[in-house]
């Protein structure tokens, strides 16, 4: 069991000021290079190619989960963020450089893939269980918030001038980078850990059997797997759903409604960290069993308005649901694993689900299968999925 290295902080200090700042520039970078480089798919006549582009942005996380949560426990996790945030911004230059799309975003998903477990673990260094579930608010918030203004300045920079879209970006990358060096350089969790390939493979797979075995942490994982999946299909979903329900075809009205679900999500993670600690986690149960129903009510939705009360309903139940899993992980991890491999575990179940729920989009859309139709099946499997996590969790309390 790993011993916490240092004090807690207050919530409102600078160091805790620096890892909000650093993740909301670059999760405002990463949201509004999506939307360009939709954009840019979109423009070449190949529309079938944007599930493609979130897969490319997935695989490195899968293929990269057995390394980088030992780098994110071997070093300062303040200098991994550093160095992630320039891997990111190298990957946005390539893109404005005019490199494939995949490819280069590609590249933005490998510093993504570090970024994550560092950024994360870095709060249970510094919070003690009675504030880690506030701490994961205020970085869930700061996303959120992040992701609305990253699709809808993404949205709209892209409908007016891919440049100007570009140029954003890669400023919102260089001063996130700026902002990490204000991370004060906290203890590595594991320090003078070596680094053999296959010796790491097989301690992530020991890792993995650690959690999955582990009641609280197989209900986490499984629980942000189905959230991430669901979110990250349902955001390339509007690209089609918009033109086909609503007749608009811009790229600002499906970022905005984007944008809406992130709303959401922030008031849901607010109502988290004020009704669910860690001692009630199932309340969190709620927010999932939500998620199906409400995904279902979008394939009857015509209207504008409507569709954006009920994206902001999305992202309420979904930050309601997510904020207390991650936290509850996060602990878990760090009494076992340690939080930095943790999280790694999460990011490789996550986008594992990722890959599997965009991925029957991508099929469901080359078969030409209605966007209605698949957004039926979607919620329907997200219901039938959240109901049985439910009943499994239940049964064992």
């Amino acid at each position: 069991m790993t011993q916490r290295k240092s004090p807690d902080v207050p919530l409102l200090s600078l160091a805790m000021t620096s890892v909000l700042t650093a993740q909301f520039l670059s999760a405002l970078a990463d949201n509004a290079i999506l939307i360009a480089a939709i954009a840019i798919v979109k423009s070449q006549g190949m529309l079938h190619l944007v599930p493609l582009l979130q897969e490319s942005f997935v695989v490195p996380f899968i293929l990269l989960a057995p390394f980088v949560g030992q780098l994110a426990d071997a070093f300062p996790k303040g200098r991994v963020m550093l160095v992630a945030n320039l891997v990111k911004l190298a990957g946005a230059l390539a893109m404005v450089i005019g490199a494939n799309p995949l490819t280069a975003y590609a590249l933005i998903g490998i510093g993504a893939a570090m970024y994550s477990p560092a950024k994360y673990g870095i709060l249970t260094q510094m919070f003690g269980p009675a504030v880690l579930v506030k701490a994961n608010g205020m970085m869930e918030g700061s996303t959120i918030v992040a992701i609305l203004l990253g699709v809808v300045l993404g949205g709209w920079l892209a409908d007016q001038s891919l440049t100007w879209a570009f140029i954003g970006v890669v400023s919102a990358y260089s001063l996130a980078a700026f902002a990490n060096l204000f991370i004060p350089s906290l203890p590595a969790e594991k320090s003078g850990a070596r680094f053999h390939p296959w010796r790491l493979i097989r301690q992530f797979f020991q890792s993995l059997s650690v959690l999955f075995k582990n009641s609280d942490s197989r209900f986490s994982l499984l629980g942000t797997s189905m959230f991430w999946g669901s979110g990250t299909t349902l955001r390339l979903m509007l690209f089609a759903w918009v033109p086909a329900a609503l007749l608009i075809t811009d790229n600002q009205t499906p970022a905005n409604l984007m944008g809406a679900v992130s709303v959401g999500i922030v008031l849901g993670a607010v109502g988290a960290g004020l009704w669910v600690a860690l001692a009630r986690v199932n309340r969190a149960l709620l927010g999932g069993l939500l998620l199906g129903p409400s995904i279902l009510a979008i394939a009857y939705v015509q209207d504008l308005t409507l569709a954006v009360i009920l994206m902001v309903a999305i992202g309420i139940c979904g930050g309601f649901f997510i904020v207390p899993l991650n936290a509850l992980l996060q602990e878990r991890g760090h009494e076992t694993i340690g939080a930095g491999n943790a999280l790694a575990v999460q990011n490789f179940a996550e986008n594992i689900a990722m890959l599997v729920f965009v991925g029957g989009y991508g099929w469901a859309a080359t078969a030409a299968i209605s966007i209605r139709t698949s957004i039926i099946g979607f919620g329907l499997a997200l219901l039938m999925a959240t109901a049985a996590l439910t009943v499994s969790r239940l049964k064992k309390r």
